[in-house]
């Protein structure tokens, strides 16, 4: 079986990001984003040249999520896909892309922030569901094996 993958961005938010709804109730992020890029000079250093400017969009609950969690100039890596458009500009077409989300998150090589990995909105569906809500717990032998050192050969 392959491995599904999907485009990738990193950049930074460059505009606060917009919550908005679609005419059938859709929550829409919105944000334009900046993307770094630099060019490798003969001497083997790295130029930092001017980011361009794009328009991302995320819908339902990661568009409700990104705007609660993102803010202008926060670092991020998204995943998606890129939807190429038209619009009318002073009578002449206009072709635009937008990149459209479907996850993204901090840059943790670039960002400092706190994990908190207390209950979750999920947690209610579990203890509505009956399912058990305790973190997995790994059987005694697993344990047992993973506290042992490690074994080399050669």
């Amino acid at each position: 079986m392959s491995i599904d993958t999907q485009q990738a961005i990193t950049g930074f938010i460059a505009t606060e990001p917009r919550l908005t709804y679609t005419e059938d109730g859709t929550a829409r992020f919105y944000a334009r984003i900046g993307i770094e890029h630099s060019q490798q000079t003969p001497d083997g250093s790295f130029t930092q040249l001017d980011p361009s400017f794009h328009d991302m969009s995320a819908f339902r609950r990661a568009a409700e999520e990104g705007v609660a969690r993102f803010h202008k100039g926060d670092k991020f890596i998204a995943t998606g896909r890129v939807r190429e458009y038209s619009y009318e500009k002073d009578g002449q077409s206009v072709a635009a892309e937008e990149f459209i989300v479907s996850r993204f998150g901090h840059d943790v090589a670039r960002t400092q922030y706190e994990v908190d990995r207390g209950p979750h909105r999920d947690s209610n569906m579990r203890e509505a569901t009956g399912r058990d809500a305790s973190p997995f717990e790994a059987p005694a032998r697993a344990r047992a094996q993973s506290d042992a050192a490690p074994a080399v050969s050669i």
